[in-house]
């Protein structure tokens, strides 16, 4: 057993540098070797990436100057405890690298002994350990907790306009579950006319509210509310209220309707008014839409996906127009009811620049299929979605459809490093060329930049298709084609109406 344990020592007595290197990366993503004054004899860097990142200058530069100012102190409280011989603890410190983010490594460092007396023997060595991975998740950490706060005060700020607006309005607003039609909400306005007291209206039957007459005017337009029927219009019909009302048993009334979903569910919002001399008596007017020919052959589908999936979907006809949509799509829209989209052109909410449709439908032609096309889904009061589109092309039964699938990704947490595109010149570069060049040179340069992100982001949103990126730009075709040339983007690109270069 001595003979044994003995071999070894003598074995690993007689590993070189480079093979001890070597062994130590395998535990380390950087170790430094290091002299008695702390000065960098050799370095050994596994990762050839993070290697390239942190350069090839660091033999012969004392290890303090290589990491930012803030972390010098630490370096010098690691190499204090390994002279003492105290335990080895682990101390973050950056590297600078021009023109990316510092690299953060955790390092330790451990003294070799006092057998190399000269001054370039090794006598320290330092392991550290590549916290980027770490770092990213921080950072994404902190962008998530920023993004909820500020969702969190602009929800405040929007629930504090509604609640101003809500409790001010000389009109009463009742507030109504679509499928109970019993109060949710009442403004003090409401608690005046109907003569109950702060907060007695919440749970009352809506339809109460109202003498038998107007009740048998109000159940169809509520009922039709109930399954979508009804727009966002506002509909107007004459009431009278029920006893105990502070108002004259004579006086007439008018109603508003609005429908809204919260929550997947739709809500009512009912203004009433004294009416006056004009006011329309026609009540329960209807804003039916038909399904358009040919839904019903796939409302199957839709009926399926509706119980299994939480993605918006839509069925359009040939041309974009909605056939019919799952409730997601509405809540997205921020719509009523899906059967509000019926009839609308699936661009009147889907994209940014108005050509996304046209471009999702000559994909469809051509290939049948569409995955993960970005673009944004509109709302109806103006909030944006980021979205990704998945669409097929049905062609079952005499009148074919168009099957669309939209997906939030406004709040996905990307795995990993996003490419940030950087123009060629900082800031600070630019100001320098200030006096020394003319400023149309600097603005035309600096524009000159952006037009190639511009048409680089084009041609990754489109996947390299040409003839769908200057859609997008705004560009003939032929204009592309010469600034494709001119930034040296021509070479290897897979072009076309779905892609051929001979309109080059």
């Amino acid at each position: 057993m001595r003979r044994a344990t003995a071999r070894k020592q003598d074995l690993i007595a007689e590993l070189d540098v480079r093979v001890a290197n070597r062994l130590l990366g395998t535990a380390s993503d950087v170790v430094l070797v290091l002299d008695r004054d702390a000065v960098v004899l050799d370095l050994h860097v596994p990762d050839p990436q993070l290697a390239q990142l942190l350069g090839e200058g660091w033999r012969g530069r004392p290890w303090r100057e290589l990491v930012t100012v803030e972390g010098r102190d630490k370096i010098g409280s690691l190499l204090e405890d390994a002279r003492a011989g105290q335990p080895a603890r682990w101390r973050q410190v950056n590297h600078a690298v021009a023109g990316r983010d510092d690299i953060p490594v955790s390092y330790t460092a451990l003294a070799l002994g006092d057998e190399a007396p000269g001054p370039r023997k090794p006598a320290l060595v330092a392991l550290g350990r590549d916290l980027r991975a770490t770092a990213q998740l921080q950072r994404r950490l902190v962008d998530a907790q920023q993004a909820m706060e500020r969702d969190y005060w602009r929800f405040r700020e929007a629930e504090t306009r509604y609640r101003t607006l809500f409790q001010t309005a000389p009109e009463a607003v009742l507030i109504a579950d679509g499928m109970s039609l019993k109060l949710l909400e009442a403004n003090p306005a409401a608690e005046t006319l109907f003569g109950r007291g702060p907060g007695r209206l919440a749970g009352v039957a809506l339809l109460g509210l109202f003498d038998a007459a107007s009740q048998s005017r109000l159940q169809p337009l509520l009922v039709a509310s109930r399954g979508g029927v009804v727009d966002a219009a506002l509909e107007r019909l004459r009431v009278r209220l029920a006893g105990g009302a502070s108002a004259p048993a004579d006086a007439e009334f008018e109603v508003s309707l609005a429908v809204f979903r919260q929550q997947q569910s739709a809500q009512l919002l009912l203004r009433v008014r004294p009416a006056t001399a004009g006011a329309s008596a026609g009540a329960g007017r209807r804003a039916s839409r038909s399904g358009g020919a040919g839904v019903e052959d796939h409302s199957h589908l839709l009926e399926a996906y509706e119980r299994q999936t939480a993605d918006a979907l839509a069925f359009t006809d040939a041309q974009g127009r909605i056939l019919r949509a799952n409730a997601a799509f509405a809540a997205l829209a921020q719509l009523p009811s899906p059967d509000a989209a019926r009839g609308a052109l699936l661009d009147r909410w889907l994209g940014r620049t108005g050509v996304e449709l046209n471009v999702l439908l000559t994909n469809l032609r051509n290939a049948e299929v569409v995955v993960a096309f970005p673009t944004v889904l509109r709302g109806e009061v103006g909030v944006e979605h980021e979205v990704e589109v998945s669409a097929t092309r049905l062609d079952a039964g005499a009148a074919p459809a168009l099957a669309f699938s939209l997906r939030d990704i406004g709040r996905r947490m990307d795995g990993g490093e996003r490419a940030v595109a950087t123009l060629a010149r900082s800031p600070g570069e630019l100001t320098e060329l200030v006096g020394r060049v003319p400023m149309k040179d600097i603005v035309a340069e600096t524009a000159e930049v952006i037009e190639q992100l511009c048409i680089e982001t084009a041609l990754q949103m489109t996947h390299n298709n040409r003839a769908l990126a200057a859609q997008f730009l705004g560009l003939s075709r032929q204009s592309l084609y010469v600034k494709l040339r001119r930034y040296g983007l021509a070479a290897g690109e897979a072009v076309g109406e779905g892609g051929g270069e001979g309109d080059d």
